[in-house]
């Protein structure tokens, strides 16, 4: 009689490693995922202190010429005014890569914005970004913006009149 209980105990033993260890998949799989939302939230949350930076860089140049940063360590100690001007504590890495960021490069040579090295995709869907590298935090000035048309390319007029058919419409 004991033989017959030592083959139960073991196929119970194994349905229980079994289990357990289907569960810890399950549990380091949502590990995994919250700590990829978090780093977006991180990536979130730097871009936007850097887009900030550069836009009181930028807006709070002296005399009148606004330019960019030339160096994101300039966001870190502004040289152009006799006291220290600050825009950022300092220089965070890529929440993703946790390595250097890809620097947008404005028409006056400057810094205009950042983005994420990284070419995985998120989990967050933010517009037609495809990737991380499609998260870019930028300032462009109002006044340097290009202007849409108000009327389309090839339209009379902006409203379409009642009754009226789309171009090439039968």
């Amino acid at each position: 009689m004991v033989k017959h209980d030592r083959g139960f105990t073991y196929i119970g033993v194994l349905l229980a490693t079994a289990i357990l260890t289907a569960g810890l998949g399950l549990v380091i799989e949502a590990w995994h995922t919250t700590l990829r939302r978090e780093k977006e939230a991180d990536l979130q949350h730097i871009g936007i202190q850097y887009q900030r930076a550069i836009l009181l860089y930028y807006e709070g140049s002296p005399a009148g010429r606004p330019r960019y940063p030339r160096e994101l360590k300039d966001l870190l100690h502004d040289e152009r005014y006799p006291t220290a001007r600050r825009y950022l504590r300092k220089l965070y890495p890529d929440p993703i890569t946790g390595g250097e960021w890809a620097i947008m490069k404005a028409p006056d040579g400057g810094i205009m914005g950042i983005h994420s090295t990284s070419s995985a995709i998120p989990l967050k869907v933010r517009g037609a970004a495809a990737t991380y590298q499609d998260w870019k935090y930028t300032y462009v000035p109002a006044n340097a913006a290009p202007k849409k048309p108000a009327v389309p390319a090839g339209s009379t007029s902006a409203k379409p009149t009642a009754g009226a058919a789309a171009p090439g419409a039968r």
